[in-house]
């Protein structure tokens, strides 16, 4: 079973690691790069789905150099086989139609020269453009069917065929199970749980994990790197040439309030036993 997880770095978002000019607008060089949140779950999916039935998993995404370490975050977490990182200079600034072509390509390549492929996982959205089309875009690209919001699934290798449960409209408490023919596209939802219900599939995990340690930390030797030549793209069609989408304006994001208190203590010159007794209620609490 070969499967590519298609998947992104964004901005680190968390409390204290994003970095805003004076105006409000995000400082991407000042800002951590993580692997999509979303993405994590496309990557379990993979994963189970390797575990359950054999077979090979591959990291992909398009974007800067900076992205092989969210490809070596997939091999480390996900346990990844290989990664494959679309990027040069004339994909910079690609909308998300331009994206999915670029994506396509690389998995049309892929296709040609390494392997077929069985499943493309994506993620549901992206936490810094939210729009959920790269995947549904990629697929149309690929002229594959496509099953969206699973929130578990398994596979069939003799009929080739995919079994899923999906969210309808988004809502957990509506489900329904669908079936689609290999190879087809996978949009995990959030709700997504890898299950390992067996013996063998939970030491089959195990064994992967510590198999993919001893990978990863040589992950430049498991990285393809292909730019817009070697996929025989147009620049005309790719990067901001190719992206039809026209951004009208930009909002800057509002700094939120603190609605918190502090009081400064130099331990070398204030009396400590001010502090002991305002945090002593607290103690208390958590020892109850």
């Amino acid at each position: 079973m070969r499967s590519i997880v298609l998947t992104k770095g964004v901005p680190d978002f968390s409390e204290g690691a994003v970095s805003f000019d004076e105006d409000g607008h995000l400082e991407r060089g000042k800002t951590p790069t993580v692997m999509n949140p979303n993405d994590e779950f496309a990557l379990q999916a993979a994963l189970q789905t390797k575990v359950r039935h054999g077979g090979h998993v591959t990291g992909m995404s398009m974007g800067p150099p900076g992205y092989a370490d969210v490809l070596q975050g997939a091999m480390e977490t996900v346990y990844t086989d290989d990664s494959y990182l679309l990027s040069d200079r004339e994909l910079a600034a690609s909308d998300t139609w331009a994206t999915a072509i670029t994506l396509s390509a690389g998995l049309e390549k892929y296709q040609d020269e390494i392997a077929d492929i069985d499943l493309v996982f994506a993620g549901f959205k992206t936490a810094d453009g939210e729009t959920g089309q790269t995947g549904p875009q990629t697929c149309w690209a690929m002229d594959w069917p496509i099953v969206t919001h699973v929130i578990a699934l398994d596979i069939d290798p003799d009929e080739r065929t995919l079994r899923a449960k999906r969210l309808v409209e988004g809502d957990i408490d509506e489900v329904e199970t669908v079936e689609a023919p290999l190879p087809c596209f996978v949009v995990t939802d959030p709700e997504f749980e890898p299950t390992y219900r067996k013996a063998s599939h939970r030491l089959t995990h195990k064994e992967l994990r510590a198999e993919t340690e001893r990978r990863a930390t040589n992950h430049d030797d498991y990285l393809t790197t292909w730019d817009h030549t070697d996929l025989n793209l147009d620049p005309d069609y790719i990067g901001l040439d190719g992206s039809p989408t026209i951004v009208s304006s930009v909002d800057p994001i509002p700094k939120a309030p603190s609605d918190r208190e502090a009081t400064m203590i130099d331990p070398d010159e204030d009396d400590m036993s001010d502090v002991l007794e305002e945090m002593q209620p607290y103690a208390a609490e958590a020892g109850d």
